[in-house]
């Protein structure tokens, strides 16, 4: 049994049909309101911040996948997501479930230097100080071996679907809107992008490789890094419309907070806009030679597809 924890969302989604397609075994969806991806799939409702809830919703699993996300909302944060990293811990380690954790990035110093599996947390803000502690929980609790377990990380996300990502919604569904884009402090920083069903592959991939557990990868990107300006360039090319944007500078973002919890509860990821962000995946690309990493221009031209 695969199960996933949060699988209304894009990555969950995309990680039942991807366990459809490559992995045998019956898939259980697990959410508030779980909805079929497959015919096949299993459906349970189940709210994380439940312990007891949770352990119905891991039990006779192999695999778990814990693909959950919260709001952007600093105070749901600290309250909930320690709750439900050690409801999932506590959850695999009584049903002997491996656990593959999808991660993200907000850890890391907002700094220009490369970001590997190796690299330090020093957290800018609260939010990442609280990822960066539901993290090391985990590592303890692989270190203690109370549960087998791997980390899967990830920059920011561009997608189809219901991708909820910063790029995706001040870029992507702007521009197809015929609408100007919006960029967070600087047009000129180089992003590593990862396209979601690559993000959902690989994770599927690590999490059906035995000796991928007791560690941390970096999701696969490609590594022809835009800057935010050629981003544009090339999604309004493909899109048929005008690569209209404008620069969004730190005080008209701290203005817009006064008026938006949105806004404001974003600011701590600011800092990373000003400068080159380089995610390193070569970890994950040695090891799995053979998986094909989506190109930006491919990505963006399935997207134009949906309409």
């Amino acid at each position: 049994m695969h199960t996933i924890l949060g699988a209304s969302g894009q990555i969950g989604r995309e990680v039942a049909r991807n366990l459809k397609q490559d992995c045998a075994g019956a898939i259980r969806l697990v959410s508030r309101n779980p909805r079929k991806v497959n015919d096949s799939d299993e459906l349970l409702s189940a709210d994380l911040l439940d312990a007891a809830q949770t352990q119905r919703a891991v039990a006779g699993s192999q695999t778990v996948y814990l693909t959950a996300g919260l709001p952007m909302d600093t105070q749901r944060w600290v309250a909930e997501w320690p709750v439900m990293m050690r409801n999932v811990i506590d959850a695999c380690g009584r049903h002997d479930a491996r656990l593959v954790y999808f991660d993200n990035t907000y850890m890391y110093p907002q700094t220009a230097e490369p970001q590997t599996e190796e690299t330090p947390f020093r957290p800018h803000g609260v939010k990442g100080r609280v990822r960066g502690e539901i993290t090391h929980m985990l590592l303890e609790a692989m270190d203690q071996q109370r549960v087998q377990a791997t980390i899967c990380r990830a920059p920011e996300f561009y997608g189809p679907g219901k991708t909820q990502s910063i790029t995706n919604s001040t870029v992507i569904e702007p521009l197809k809107a015929g609408k100007p884009a919006k960029v967070f402090v600087r047009d000129d920083t180089l992003r590593t992008l990862i396209y979601t069903p690559d993000a959902s592959r690989a994770m599927v991939l690590i999490g059906n490789t035995d000796d991928a557990y007791g560690q941390s990868w970096h999701l696969p990107c490609d590594d022809t890094r835009l800057t935010y300006r050629q981003f544009i360039e090339l999604a309004a090319e493909i899109f048929g419309t005008a690569a209209r944007y404008r620069v969004l500078k730190p005080w008209q973002l701290r203005l817009a907070g006064l008026f938006s919890a949105q806004v404001r509860d974003a600011a701590e990821l600011l800092p990373r806009y000003a400068v080159d962000n380089l995610f390193v995946s070569d970890k994950f690309k040695q090891r799995f030679p053979a998986f094909r990493v989506t190109p930006i221009r491919e990505g963006l031209q399935a997207m134009a597809l949906e309409g």
